[in-house]
């Protein structure tokens, strides 16, 4: 069995070794974890994670780390990672904006690291995440990674400059989307509608959007085309967004999102 090892056992954390530990996956890790709340590894241990104790017992007999923290909190672990770490372990980060290059001058080697930009919807196995392949990882070792973040979604594999412009459209954009439906829902309870039978419509609508958007084959713009009849309501209500500049904004807010990844990354 290869030793999965998380630094950190918040929300992101927890996701993963569910999808880990109850799927197809079980029979080939060793989970363990360390945090500095003892009582979110206790809860893990539901799922078979060990204790793993500290930063340095955990790290120096693992085959693969996953650094679980905050950004802000990377330079707490990392001079004891570079203390004791498995120098052949591989090093997964989850931080956004942390750059594998960064990672590896930290630890003063040139270690083996993951880049991964997740995203909440790990927590009921309906993630979506993005990473880069950066040498020295082998590809065998890289395909290990992919089949973790798999076990809790869907993986996606870009290139490593592009992994602070992705954070909008997957990291951050569960915090838009539900934005754009509390709108929606608040438009509904004004009419007088109830507020969970609107967000129920809406979230299936939702779903079978982005179905129709992945396996109906049609292009975005096709679609859009399809529920937007001459002279009907959606086309009316349309007029609308396009006025207001509504792909503007979008634009416009991700980019803001990326800008703050490449300040946080330096």
């Amino acid at each position: 069995m290869k030793r999965l090892s998380f630094i950190g056992a918040g929300n992101m954390a927890t996701a993963i070794i569910k999808g880990v530990a109850s799927g197809k996956l079980a029979s080939a890790y060793q989970i363990s974890a360390c945090d500095l709340d003892g009582e979110k590894v206790k809860v893990l241990e539901a799922f078979g994670v060990i204790n793993g104790g500290s930063v340095a017992a955990m790290s120096a007999a693992s085959d693969l780390i996953v650094l679980a923290v905050k950004p802000q909190n990377m330079g707490d672990i990392l001079p004891e990672l570079k203390q004791h770490m498995n120098r052949n372990a591989v090093v997964i980060s989850i931080a956004a904006g942390i750059s594998a290059a960064f990672l590896k001058e930290a630890l003063g080697f040139d270690a083996k690291v993951v880049p991964v930009m997740p995203n909440t919807p790990l927590l009921i196995g309906c993630g979506a995440t993005a990473m880069a392949q950066v040498a020295p990882v082998t590809s065998e070792e890289f395909q290990q990674v992919v089949e973790i973040f798999t076990s809790a979604g869907k993986v996606e594999v870009i290139e490593e400059r592009q992994l602070i412009d992705i954070i909008p459209v997957n990291g951050s954009s569960p915090a838009y989307i539900y934005r754009f439906a509390k709108a929606f829902v608040d438009y509904a309870e004004e009419k007088g509608i109830d507020g969970r039978t609107a967000l129920t419509l809406f979230c299936q609508s939702l779903i079978g959007s982005a179905k129709m958007m992945l396996e109906s084959g049609k292009s975005i713009d096709e679609l859009i085309e399809m529920v937007s009849s001459k002279g009907g309501t959606t086309l009316k209500g349309s007029e609308v967004l396009i006025e207001r500049g509504f792909e503007e904004i979008v634009k416009e807010s991700c980019e803001a999102c990326a800008k703050r990844g490449y300040e946080l990354a330096k």
